[in-house]
């Protein structure tokens, strides 16, 4: 018997054994175990703030060329044309602003006024006028720009801000930002609440796509605040020449650019806002991940304006900013910026108008932030000296209601932001974007590198592949690759049936990244119409995917999506991100993943003998697959890149809210 079985045995042995019907997940891997889930700093980041950094030197090259005054007029001329072009551009004219005064509040030593006005016609803008009793006369007024809040001009902090000023002898106009407080663009009546949160939830709605009409948010966010500086200029409490503005967080950003773009502004103090961008990228997914389009416009960093070149279009006139040791805005980044724009005042003889103060907290307008501010803020509006801030008394947002239910669209109507998006879009509609020259554009890129095996010496930028191994599924083959370019590394799958005769190479693409088991029938069924099926994870995807969930400090609904969702949520995910850095860059996400697809098939051909390259999309991915086949010569339209899928201008014009954020393409809508 146990002959027998010793027998056996050795015939089992020389039979080969089955191969599995569906490979393994690990059959599918290519760059090995990932790494443990949390936050850092992947491949793909650090090529973004890379880039951003070197685009940050040649600004510093162009600031440090200025030799005299003139020589800074001519840089503030050039930037001032790009930051109202990285916008969009304002609106070309100033409508009636229909002005009401809804009710009033007697306060102590001051009175509240509600007002509405239209900073476009049927476009509602909430406010309220905090009018000191004393003195009279004319007085000076300040902006008080709003940061992110629910709640907008009825946040606490805000109020005590005002209520301090106001009893300071300032005239003070505070507004609810557009998809904050009264000024919601997505209010459900029967929950009584937004179909996003109103901190930066709409923002990023809104924003998102205001970008694929080619322009920002932010447009109309600075357009608010310079008609309601032409609101301040109707009332004869307000001494025209004495106009400051201040504000923090979101409200330190309108407070940084409707300074730099409105002369009108005397004053100028931005808080919790500052920062060097390439700092600011670095940390943002995990610091503050809640997205907000309005802060990053397309080509911020690359056209070398940044926040210095910003602050630098405030000079000569008073510039004060705030900052906080531990918040989340770089305090580097702060430092940086505000030493290298008052080395101009200094300079030029102006070293009294600019300073910084820091407070040892978060990101918050403290009391000894506000000390210092509002001291600069009198020495430049020649009012007395102060010591100390008294307390003042927050009253309830519903108290401070301009509109009778607290939100204008549903009591005055009006226009929606997202219908001005759409109006904008119609009127730049003759402009015709060309994908293919749009994805050339000065970036020649992976159609001129070198393809050659790791290791190899080239003499520039390169695509290096490296086999990381093979298996077998049936009579499938799986042939595993790595490929690095750039300081990115690209895993690759070529899959192909093993007797069968080479055939045309089908790239296949899905924002899940490379196949999965679960994906193997869909193999099949592309090896069986005799397609070989070249499969990789684009940058930060797939394996490149950072393993890390971004939580929302903003909105507790969006920390109960699981990791997949929230990795790509529009609303605060680690992928939005990503997208905004390069929109920074002036290099959209969406065109680099064309040219991740454009390395691979320069692969399949050199490498792997494809005579013909198609590409074809998983799922969302057809966008992907049919902008591959529209912009990179010699990759042809495959199964799943309908040319119908290009239609960014269906997005803008059928005011869609929730799409893919991978697709986020500046100008999108002009694709032809």
């Amino acid at each position: 018997m146990a002959r027998l079985s010793a027998v056996a045995a050795l015939v089992l042995a020389a039979v080969p054994a089955r191969a599995a019907e569906r490979p393994t997940a690990e059959m599918l891997t290519v760059l090995g175990p990932p790494p443990e889930t949390g936050a850092r700093i992947t491949p793909y980041l650090r090529f973004q703030l890379e880039r951003a950094w070197a685009q940050d030197d040649a600004r510093r090259e162009r600031f440090a060329s200025v030799r005299g005054e003139a020589d800074l007029l001519a840089l503030q001329a050039d930037l001032r044309r790009k930051v109202v072009d990285l916008i969009g551009g304002l609106p070309p004219e100033r409508t009636p602003l229909a002005p009401r005064v809804t009710g009033t509040i007697a306060g102590d030593g001051y009175r509240i006024e509600k007002v509405v006005f239209e900073s476009l016609p049927g476009f509602h803008v909430t406010a309220l006028l905090y009018v000191p009793d004393a003195p009279a006369g004319p007085r000076p007024a300040v902006l008080l720009a709003c940061g992110h809040s629910p709640v907008g001009k009825a946040h606490p902090p805000y109020q005590e801000i005002a209520i301090r000023l106001a009893r300071r002898g300032y005239v003070v106009l505070c507004w609810d930002p557009v998809g904050q407080g009264e000024r919601s663009q997505f209010w459900d009546v029967q929950r009584g609440r937004s179909r996003y949160n109103l901190v930066c939830g709409e923002h990023a709605v809104l924003g998102n796509l205001a970008v694929l009409a080619g322009t920002s948010l932010l447009r109309w966010e600075v357009w608010d605040g310079l008609r309601a500086v032409d609101y301040l200029l109707t009332r004869s409490e307000v001494d025209p020449h004495r106009i400051s503005i201040t504000g923090t967080s979101g409200g330190g950003l309108q407070s940084a650019w409707i300074g730099a773009l409105d002369p009108r502004i005397t004053v100028v103090i931005p808080s919790c806002y500052v920062t060097a961008l390439p700092m600011r990228m670095a940390n943002r997914i995990f610091e503050d991940p809640d997205t907000d389009p309005e802060q990053d416009p397309y080509g911020l960093v690359s056209e070398g304006v940044d926040h210095a070149g910003l602050l630098l279009l405030v000079y000569p006139r008073p510039l004060f900013v705030a900052s906080a040791v531990k918040d989340f805005v770089p305090i580097e980044g702060a430092r940086q910026t505000l030493h290298e724009v008052a080395s101009f005042y200094r300079r030029f003889g102006h070293a009294d108008r600019v300073g910084m103060t820091e407070g040892y907290h978060e990101h918050r307008y403290s009391l000894e932030n506000q000390e210092a501010a509002f001291a600069f803020l009198d020495r430049f509006n020649e009012q007395p000296p102060r010591a100390g801030l008294p307390p003042a008394q927050a009253r309830e947002a519903e108290a401070l209601w301009c509109t009778p239910s607290g939100q204008v669209r549903v009591d005055l109507h009006g226009r929606s932001l997202l219908e001005l998006v759409r109006d904008y879009a119609r009127q730049n509609r003759g402009q015709k974007l060309d994908l293919a020259a749009l994805y050339r554009e000065g970036h020649p890129g992976a159609s001129t590198w070198p393809l050659a095996s790791e290791g190899a010496s080239t003499p520039g930028p390169a695509i290096a592949w490296q086999a990381t191994g093979t298996e077998h599924v049936a009579d499938v083959v799986i042939d595993r690759f790595r490929l690095r370019h750039g300081g990115l590394v690209m895993p690759l799958l070529h899959l192909r049936r093993a007797d069968a005769p080479r055939g045309p190479v089908l790239l296949d693409l899905s924002y899940a990244g490379k196949v999965r088991p679960e994906d193997w029938p869909y193999v099949e069924r592309r090896l069986a119409e005799g397609w070989e099926v070249v499969s990789f994870d684009g940058r930060a995807l797939g394996e490149n995917r950072m393993r890390y969930k971004a939580v929302s400090i903003d909105d507790p609904e969006l920390a109960k999506l699981d990791d997949d969702a929230a990795y790509v949520s529009p609303i605060s995910g680690v992928l939005a991100n990503h997208v905004y850095n390069a929109l920074l860059t002036g290099r959209p996400y969406f065109l680099e993943l064309i040219e991740d697809a454009e390395i691979a098939a320069r692969f399949a051909r050199e490498r792997l003998g494809a005579t013909r390259v198609a590409a074809s999309g998983r799922g969302a991915a057809v966008t992907w697959a049919a902008a591959v086949a529209k912009a990179v010569p010699g990759i042809e339209a495959g199964p799943g890149a309908e040319p119908s899928a290009l239609d960014w201008a269906q997005l803008v014009e059928g005011l869609r809210e929730d799409w893919p954020i991978h697709h986020l393409l500046p100008g999108g809508a002009y694709v032809r």
